[in-house]
């Protein structure tokens, strides 16, 4: 019974680290990586492109938008302003004319600037 037990040892004892070769070369505490699921700098960096071409995108449009409110809202006072210097003469100016006026200086100037931002 000794004897068979020692044949058999020496027979499987080559085998043993052919058999444990693959276990041997991977990192212990880890899985084997799937190259599917591997970070590619090169996709992130389309991604991060892409994302950040979207957000200028959006960021335009809101930006074109409110320059189109603005350029009602700058037609509607310049209109109210004309009403008020019709409505006075040569000798009264009135407040409301004045601050219409300043009203209307800043929300040019805000467009000007939103239309530079571009």
């Amino acid at each position: 019974m000794r004897f068979r037990f020692f044949v058999l040892l020496i027979l499987f004892l080559p085998i043993t680290p052919v058999l444990s070769l693959p276990v041997l070369s991977q990192n212990p505490g880890q899985f084997p990586r799937n190259p599917n699921l591997t970070a590619n700098p090169d996709h992130e960096d389309e991604t991060r492109a892409k994302i950040e071409k979207d957000m200028a995108k959006k960021a335009n449009r809101e930006r074109e938008a409110q320059l189109h409110r603005d350029t009602d809202n700058l037609l509607k006072l310049a209109t109210e302003l004309k009403q008020y210097v019709d409505k006075s003469n040569e000798n009264t100016l009135s407040l409301d004319v004045v601050k219409k006026a300043e009203e209307i200086e800043k929300l040019a100037h805000s467009v000007k600037e939103k239309m530079k931002a571009n």
